[in-house]
């Protein structure tokens, strides 16, 4: 009896498990079931909402986009379609629309989207020159300086830069990563977890290397936040160089696709 007990109380575990598993995969799995509306569903389903649902609802995608700005984090399609939209999913295209018209018209800024494959969108200022300029072209605030010199370094560096070299970097400029600093406490952990979960840097293992080593490249929101003349700018006043005596960079910097498509920096 005991046995069969213990039997039985594995067999639940395991099935517990395997739901918990489950349940796990369906979470990864959310944005690949949601299919894009077509225009015919988008109008059915606008017909069994009142404008005053359908302007509700934009409301809260704005809203819950603002409070994911504040922390410089993407906003997923999948947790946007689950958490917020929830029910309205069949006028998803409707609702976009009008959130980005709102964030266009009344906030002055721009709603993208940096990762297609995942369906990751953040807001960046329109209102910035159309050269591709940046909010953080000159920063307002330390850590966005930070920033600024390690998107510099990888920029000028070719696109990829092992980690020593921005460690040693900040270490020149009395930032030491493994101190805690007054101004971004814990400055390893603001690089390497905060910065990418914003999207503004990837921290990349290098196959193949004992002790482990990582490198670092811009992210998918610096590619399209960044302006890479200021960076050559901000260089040169450095340095008190022209900005085309680094003619490779330059030339990146000046082209179409190195000011505004994302990933021109790999």
């Amino acid at each position: 009896m005991s046995q069969r007990k213990r039997l039985s109380n594995t067999q639940i575990s395991s099935q517990s498990k395997r739901q918990s598993g489950g349940s796990v995969a369906q979470e990864e799995n959310d944005d690949t079931t949601f299919t894009q509306p077509s225009t015919s569903q988008v109008q059915r389903g606008m017909q069994k909402l009142t404008p005053a649902q359908v302007d509700q609802k934009t409301a809260e995608v704005v809203q819950y986009f603002l409070v994911k700005d504040q922390k410089k984090i993407p906003v997923r399609r999948a947790d946007l379609v689950k958490h917020v939209v929830k029910e309205y999913r069949t006028i998803y295209p409707e609702i976009m629309k009008r959130a980005s018209r709102t964030f266009d018209q009344v906030f002055g800024l721009k709603m993208i989207e940096i990762d297609a494959k995942n369906h990751m969108y953040i807001l960046i200022n329109k209102l910035e020159p159309g050269d591709g300029a940046s909010p953080i072209k000159s920063p307002t605030n330390p850590k966005m300086g930070l920033l600024f010199v390690i998107l510099s370094v990888i920029f000028m560096k070719g696109g990829v830069v092992r980690e020593n070299l921005i460690w040693n970097t900040l270490n020149k400029l009395r930032v030491d990563p493994g101190e805690k600093h007054e101004e971004f406490g814990d400055v390893k952990k603001v690089v390497t977890d905060e910065f990418v979960r914003q999207r503004y840097l990837e921290y990349v293992r290098i196959p193949h290397t004992e002790p482990v080593e990582h490198e670092f490249r811009w992210g998918q929101r610096a590619d399209v936040e960044v302006s890479k003349t200021k960076i050559l700018e901000f260089m040169g006043q450095l340095h008190e160089q022209d900005p085309q005596s680094w003619s490779q960079q330059y030339r990146e910097a000046h082209s179409v696709s190195g000011s505004t498509q994302p990933g021109s920096s790999r």
